[in-house]
């Protein structure tokens, strides 16, 4: 198996419909951005990153919580859509990454992790975590939710990230984390 689902593989979901995972009018998907906001607290972050953003649905939830905040997707129909829907946000910045070589340059104090890590191989994820986690500023965030559910196509399953995550996220304080059937949700706080 590959290190991860490579770009053409998300291009060509894309191409076929504008939102692969009816991300704009699926119960499932509004009740986990629900959650995922709700997951932030009370909190207001200065400077965050969305990894895998696809069209912006997430991003536009977490643009009202944000000072600053910069969400990539690896497909470029999928960035044009964000963009398009975040025009009037002009402290949100998007742009076509491939993560995690190109992951951009903290500090944040928040990283949110939705629905994108399972499309890494586990030495992937492994390799990508030490970077992601020195990108967080001191009090910071990250925040992963994953689809639980088996599936065929994934390197990961949404329960093997968030157990790789606690495994290998010792030193921050495992602030959060809820099971729903569908999906897993965790944040880790950086101490301060």
């Amino acid at each position: 198996m590959s290190a991860r689902l490579e770009r053409d593989y998300f291009e060509a979901l894309y191409a076929e419909r504008e939102g692969p995972w009816d991300f704009e009018t699926s119960a499932y998907e509004a009740a986990k951005y629900a959650a995922t906001v709700e997951a932030l607290g009370d909190r207001r972050y200065g400077r965050a990153f969305e990894a895998g953003c696809s069209i912006g649905v997430l991003t536009e939830l977490l643009a009202a919580r944000c000072d600053a905040l910069e969400a990539v997707d690896v497909s470029v129909r999928a960035v044009e859509r964000a963009r398009a829907r975040l025009a009037g946000a002009p402290h949100v910045r998007i742009d076509r990454r491939t993560l995690p070589e190109e992951l951009p340059a903290g500090p944040f104090d928040l990283i949110v992790c939705s629905e994108v890590l399972y499309y890494w191989s586990r030495d992937l994820l492994l390799a990508a975590l030490p970077p992601m986690i020195a990108a967080l500023a001191p009090g910071g965030s990250l925040l992963a939710v994953h689809w639980r559910p088996e599936t065929q196509t994934y390197p990961l399953l949404g329960d093997e990230v968030h157990d790789l995550l606690a495994e290998r996220l010792g030193r921050l304080d495992h602030a959060l984390s809820r099971t729903a059937r569908e999906y897993r949700l965790d944040r880790w706080d950086v101490p301060r």
